[in-house]
């Protein structure tokens, strides 16, 4: 991942994959139709609140702990088993990442760093940091060859170098990337698919397409399936410029999903109903 010379941008050049920039205008357009509902003038921090708790309900549903709404909504004990554990750690990631997005752009190893420590919640050596030679790696879902803990290490060094260069690159790519690479490394021994997508989320927060963090992404994923999440994923790994193309549409699809969700509650809000 250079960020020299005539490589100064990279992520740039991914907007001009086939269906991308088409991605970029649609989701452009669904975030501007929740921006502009009444209901956002007057009721947005009930909107973020609302939208926290469904994106985080989506991203556990990625990771294994497919519960409905109502029994996130009921539940007090996160810690009881795995699937409680997997909700309690996505919780905690929707609330850390809003008080992260000041250091991600000068620091977003540390940022990772503190992600992983907020999802894990204990102090065992292998927590909050990448993940050492012959360490293995918790994470069921995703069966994609495991990159040694070198190739870990430089390719997220080149990802923060990326971030902290800064790009041209629509909010949509960059935040695509991000994702991808975490889920295709998976850094850390433990929930690098929630850290991912809380990764996610801090850029497209951060980059101004979603301020108010009301369009969870996560929403869509889980809307969209994890078997169609991974084989996007899939696409972004082999390095093609298709496959590329249709990480960063899917992408796109679960954020337009996100967003149409959260003006479903806008317009509940306004019926008096939610």
């Amino acid at each position: 991942m250079s960020t020299t010379g005539a490589n100064a941008d990279p992520l740039a050049a991914l907007g001009s994959l086939p269906g991308v920039a088409e991605s970029v205008e649609s989701v452009r357009k669904s975030v501007d139709r929740v921006y502009g509902h009444r209901v956002m003038r007057r009721r947005s921090n009930e909107l973020t609140s609302e939208a926290a708790l469904r994106g985080a309900r989506g991203s556990a549903a990625l990771s294994g702990a497919d519960w409905a709404l109502e029994e996130v909504r009921r539940r007090s004990d996160f810690g009881v088993d795995g699937e409680a554990r997997i909700m309690g750690a996505a919780l905690r990631l929707t609330a850390e990442a809003g008080q992260l997005l000041s250091i991600w752009r000068q620091s977003p190893l540390r940022v990772l760093a503190r992600l992983h420590l907020v999802a894990a919640a204990t102090d065992e050596d292998e927590i909050g940091r990448p993940r050492q030679a012959g360490e293995t790696v918790d994470e069921p879902l995703i069966e994609l060859p495991l990159p040694g803990a070198a190739e870990v290490s430089g390719r997220l060094e080149g990802l923060s170098e990326l971030i902290i260069a800064g790009s041209s690159a629509p909010a949509l790519v960059s935040a695509a990337v991000v994702q991808g690479e975490l889920l295709a490394l998976r850094p850390f021994v433990s929930h690098n698919g929630l850290v991912a997508r809380a990764a996610a989320r801090i850029v497209l927060v951060g980059s101004g397409l979603d301020p108010k963090s009301v369009c969870p992404a996560e929403v869509g994923h889980a809307e969209l399936g994890r078997a169609a999440y991974l084989a996007a994923l899939d696409g972004y790994v082999s390095g093609t410029p298709e496959g590329m193309a249709a990480w960063i549409t899917h992408c796109g699809s679960a954020i337009e999903l996100g967003a149409r969700e959260s003006t479903a509650v806008c317009e509940a809000l306004q019926r008096g109903a939610a």
